[in-house]
């Protein structure tokens, strides 16, 4: 029998894991699977041949695009022409949604079966890009429940598969073994601190999540700071932002390890993004913060059709998580934000019992269940 051949499209950090997850379910079904496409380290490891590194996509707003635009649109056509010139049995694209829907239109036009795994948020802003998710994939995967209800209207199949995440973490987490694994002190108050893989989400965030842990540090001496760094460059890049702005910081800076640093710490300071659900998922409180550039930012806010940016808010329906937009992203008032988690331990506790409702409807073996929705489309 001819072995099953994938095109695969991964955008970022979170997508690299979804990816692989998904590639090794796959493999289950055809065991000579071959992959290959734009991808990280977690789908390289999985057997994904890589045609372009995955950090070359990972841009996001109007105007962090704009130096790049020249580099990704080659990348679009070179993908394009590759993958008409070799057709793959079937090709997914794993959210990056402005790059993979129109990528997934043109292949879906020449007869490729095309899967888009992780629905764009459009029922959070531009509703009016599900005609171009219709046109484009044949089957969305997705990882939401609302999702499916949202498309009802629309000729694209969809189905609900839950987060791989949510399966992938169990219900209950130990914070001290964490510290131990990361040889932090067993004792005494941390704080994590995640300002994004992106370099546009660090540039943006980084210097008042640093600014943020100093108030924090005035008000309680003896707190202390972990930040896992999505690769080297990022690592460098912080570092670059911490020795101008508090170079004495207690920090601890890793490279990786974030879920261990999420899982160790009593709060945790990030940026809006699939991040968010993991924190959601290992139980910890959080507060969210989200940045893009001035012109970026008044380019999407009329576009935006819901009340919150924060994952833990939207799916709960309500705000559940103090989230800080653009001009109110504020050192002063995100400290006070997380101090008050580290003071009010019922609050903490309560909003720990809306993760774990929250958790409980997302585990649906998602890797399994991708995989098996796939196997039906082909």
């Amino acid at each position: 029998m001819k072995s099953l051949r994938i095109g695969i499209v991964a955008g970022e950090v979170s997508g690299d894991g979804l990816g692989a997850g998904l590639i090794n379910a796959l493999r289950r079904h055809y065991p000579d699977l071959q992959v290959e496409g734009v991808c990280g380290p977690q789908m390289k490891q999985a057997g994904c041949h890589c045609l372009y590194d995955m950090e070359r996509l990972a841009v996001f707003g109007a105007l962090e695009i704009l130096p790049r635009y020249f580099e990704l649109r080659r990348i679009h056509k070179n993908l394009q022409k590759h993958f008409l010139k070799n057709p793959p049995d079937i090709f997914i694209g794993v959210d990056a949604p402005a790059f993979n829907i129109s990528l997934e239109k043109k292949l879906r036009q020449a007869g490729i079966k095309t899967v888009q795994y992780v629905s764009p948020t459009v029922w959070a802003w531009r509703p009016k890009r599900a005609f171009a998710v219709e046109k484009a994939a044949d089957l969305v995967l997705s990882i939401f429940p609302f999702e499916e209800d949202f498309y009802k209207d629309f000729s694209v199949k969809v189905k609900f598969v839950g987060h791989p995440l949510a399966d992938a973490i169990p219900m209950e987490t130990d914070k001290l073994a964490a510290r131990q694994q990361l040889g932090l002190p067993e004792l005494g108050g941390i704080i994590t601190l995640m300002p994004g893989s992106r370099q546009s989400e660090i540039k943006y965030l980084a210097e008042d999540f640093i600014k943020t842990a100093q108030y924090c540090l005035q008000q309680r001496a003896n707190l202390r700071f972990v930040i896992p760094t999505a690769n080297q460059a990022r690592k460098k890049q912080f570092l670059m932002i911490l020795e101008q702005v508090a170079p004495d910081l207690p920090i601890i800076i890793l490279e990786g390890c974030s879920r261990e640093a999420i899982t160790a710490a009593d709060a945790v300071l990030l940026a809006s993004g699939t991040a968010t659900l993991e924190t959601l998922l290992l139980k910890r409180p959080m507060v969210v913060a989200y940045r893009l550039s001035p012109i970026s930012y008044r380019l999407f806010k009329p576009l935006i059709k819901i009340p919150y940016i924060a994952q833990p808010n939207i799916l709960a329906g309500k705000k559940i998580v103090p989230e800080f937009v653009q001009n109110n992203v504020v050192p002063e008032k995100m400290a006070k934000a997380l101090l008050g988690f580290l003071d009010n331990p019922e609050e903490t506790k309560s909003l720990v019992d809306e993760f774990t409702k929250i958790h409980l409807q997302l585990r649906q073996d998602a890797d399994k269940s991708s995989a098996q929705a796939i196997a039906e489309l082909l």
